[in-house]
């Protein structure tokens, strides 16, 4: 029994939904998970949606299967549904907000609704922010439609002398949203009272000051998104460099097939039809009607125009053997620390670095960079490094998805500061967090879960572990040595490395607690993940459920194990937490007759983790860390506030309180460490 893998997703983005629906939630912080649940949900459409259409173009017997045995035609329609009504949800639930942010004072107004002041705000904050960025193209139907980007909205207008007009002229205008332009604007309001406009609107209202040259008497704006297929394609051209091919895969993407036209849908049929056809929607294929704001992921950047209703975070605890301005080096060098992110501060694994990059015995800096923040304290950082005199080596992975154009940027500012830049191994997505620190006399590595992104760090549960444990420092350093030399293979101590080893090793992780089991000896998998999709990981989980070995999964995203299922899957449990914080981390805890084994890796159970990545997981061996991370898990298999039982695929309910006290987690995680620094 597998479980489709985007059906599944599907159900995660509802959880995501869930939490907007969530009135323990802070008002504001349900607006801004209407933003997530809106972004998940475009990316779902670009990348996973336009794959089952391509595939579902093959005919015959060649014709792919997706997990659970569907093709892709009988995939699409079940997809599309999906989509469909989370849609309708979002739309019942983004009404709900906004009825009750007026009842803080919070008002979404349109241009209809606003008083003299407001307008004359709006028509000069028009005339000198956002026309000067405005240039709207003119529709003909004899010429080719100008290229539309996707991620982008824009207005279709049309002009008409009258009701019956038999020529009304049509436009596109895009909607120039930036950091200096943003897509809600506050306006001048009345006390205690926040009125709030879309940028849409305002260029609504001031729609005469742009086509004032044409004649017309009805002139209107209806707003519509476009979304292409996310594919990148390399070419073979063996001539270019691997940065010329991403920069014109890049462009091709820009150029890529659109698959889906979302549009208010009051926009008038003929508007409709010279847009679709134009853009070769063929038969109204893929086309969905919307409401009158589309790319609603902007949410997530509302104004916090009442910091009462927002979401507090506390702030981030320093770990308790690292005192401030006392170096990192010295004590990793006495014993591994584990830091847990956003608890811990990420600041840090950047004065790690920087210590590194000024310490006079520090020779080289060795860091794999999958996803950066925009203005990267950890680039900066390295540029320092080279500029003293150390020897830095980035691996660049430039296959990020929707990352790849800023990698390709930091890829060549490095370069010019003379820091050797490699772009991995052929045909192998680089997805490991590792650094390696090369110090005269002592080396130290740091083993991670998540991104070195001090701004995703501040919201993404990760872990990373330093260490100057020799053997795992080696592997490290080999680790690299596979990297800048593809066509070798080296044997490692300690970490795992997929896609050479991680599958079997965890494959012998998993019979081992079969065989114990087997035995009349206790057996225990626990593990969490961020998606289970891999059908020979989830088949063995079968074989080991049958065999006695209790198993608990916590799974943020995709699941395609279906647990509880008599003689299949009777000792398996999974539950999934979505929260303020992403649950990103990866960690598994075997139970191993007693000597357990305990693991924190960058690798999911998906196939693609597993053979196509280049994956870095690390055993715990320091026994106090290990009995943290087992604290970790027991903490998050104990929340009864945010944890949906995964046991009735799709449903998405709530784990069952009983008599249990409130627990969650993240919260309780918070105080865990807390207490952990006053222990010490």
């Amino acid at each position: 029994m597998i479980n489709n893998r985007d059906l599944s997703w599907l159900t995660f983005n509802e959880r995501v939904l869930q939490e907007a629906q969530d009135k323990s939630v802070p008002l504001m912080q349900r607006l801004r998970f209407l933003g997530i649940f809106s972004n998940n949900q475009d990316e779902f459409i670009k990348v996973r949606v336009a794959n089952i259409v391509r595939l579902s173009k093959i005919r015959g017997k060649r014709q792919p299967r997706f997990s659970g045995g569907y093709t892709g035609k009988e995939l699409l329609p079940l997809v599309n549904s999906g989509v469909y009504e989370a849609q309708k949800k979002f739309i019942e639930t983004y009404g709900n907000i906004l009825c009750e942010m007026e009842k803080h004072g919070i008002h979404v107004i349109n241009e209809r609704q606003l008083n003299r002041r407001q307008k004359q705000f709006c028509h000069e904050y028009f005339s000198t922010i956002v026309s000067p960025r405005l240039v709207p193209l003119i529709l003909k139907k004899t010429t080719r439609m100008p290229f539309l980007q996707d991620n982008n909205i824009y207005h279709a207008i049309k002009m008409s002398s009258g009701k019956h007009c038999k020529n009304p002229r049509y436009a596109i205008i895009q909607i120039p949203v930036s950091s200096s332009c943003p897509r809600f604007i506050v306006l001048p309001s009345a006390k205690d009272r926040n009125d709030i406009i879309f940028l849409d609107d305002v260029i609504r209202l001031c729609l005469d000051e742009i086509f004032f040259m044409f004649n017309y008497k009805n002139i209107s704006a209806y707003t519509f998104k476009l979304m292409r297929d996310a594919q990148l394609t390399l070419d073979d051209d063996i001539s270019k460099s691997l940065i010329e091919k991403m920069e014109d895969g890049l462009q091709n993407r820009l150029h890529g097939q659109p698959v889906r036209l979302i549009y208010d849908r009051e926009m008038p049929d003929d508007l409709l039809d010279i847009i679709s056809s134009k853009l070769k929607l063929k038969n109204r294929e893929g086309l969905d009607a919307g409401g009158r704001y589309h790319l609603m992921r902007d949410l997530m950047k509302f104004p916090k125009v009442k910091p009462a209703l927002e979401s507090k975070s506390p702030e981030s605890l320093q770990h308790p053997d690292i005192k401030p301005f006392s170096s990192i080096l010295k004590v990793i060098n006495r014993k591994d620390i584990l830091l847990n992110y956003p608890y811990h501060t990420f600041n840090h694994f950047i004065d790690f670095l920087r210590e590194a990059a000024i310490d006079p015995k520090v020779e080289s800096i060795y860091i794999t960079l999958y996803r950066v923040a925009e203005r990267s304290k950890v680039i900066n950082t390295l540029i320092n490094a080279a500029k003293n005199g150390k020897k830095v080596v980035v691996l660049m992975e430039l296959l990020a998805r929707f990352d790849e154009e800023q990698n390709v940027e930091y890829s060549e500012l490095l370069q010019k500061e003379g820091i050797k830049v490699i772009h991995g191994a052929n045909g192998l997505k680089v997805h490991s967090k590792v650094v390696l620190v090369k110090r005269k006399g002592k080396s130290y590595a740091y083993i991670g879960t998540g991104n070195f992104n001090e701004s995703t760090a501040q919201i993404y549960c990760d872990f990373g572990l330093f260490t100057s444990n020799s053997q795992i420092v080696s592997d490290a350093e080999a680790v690299f040595d596979f990297l800048l030399s593809t066509h070798k293979h080296f044997s490692f101590k300690q970490l795992m490395i997929s896609p050479y080893y991680m599958r079997d090793q965890f494959e012998s992780l998993v019979k081992q607690e079969i065989k114990n089991a087997q035995n009349g000896k206790k057996a225990y998998i626990y593990a969490k993940f961020n998606s289970l999709t891999d059908e020979d990981m989830i088949n063995l989980l079968y074989k080991a459920s049958q065999a006695g070995v209790e198993i608990r999964l916590i799974v943020r995203g995709a699941c395609c194990l279906q647990p509880q299922l008599k003689g299949l899957s009777e000792n398996i449990r999974v539950i999934s937490i979505v929260d303020k914080y992403l649950e990103h981390a990866r960690m598994a805890v075997f139970h191993n007759n007693g000597d357990e084994k305990v693991y924190i890796m960058s690798a999911d159970w998906m196939t693609r983790n597993l053979d196509r990545r280049v994956e870095v997981g690390t055993p715990i061996l320091d026994k106090k860390i290990k009995n943290t991370l087992k604290g970790f898990f027991d903490i998050q298999w104990s929340d009864n506030e945010k944890a949906r039982d995964l046991t009735t695929f799709g449903n998405n309910e709530y784990v069952e309180k009983g008599d249990n006290p409130p627990c969650r987690s993240q919260i309780v995680l918070y105080d865990f460490y807390k207490n952990m620094n006053k222990e010490t």
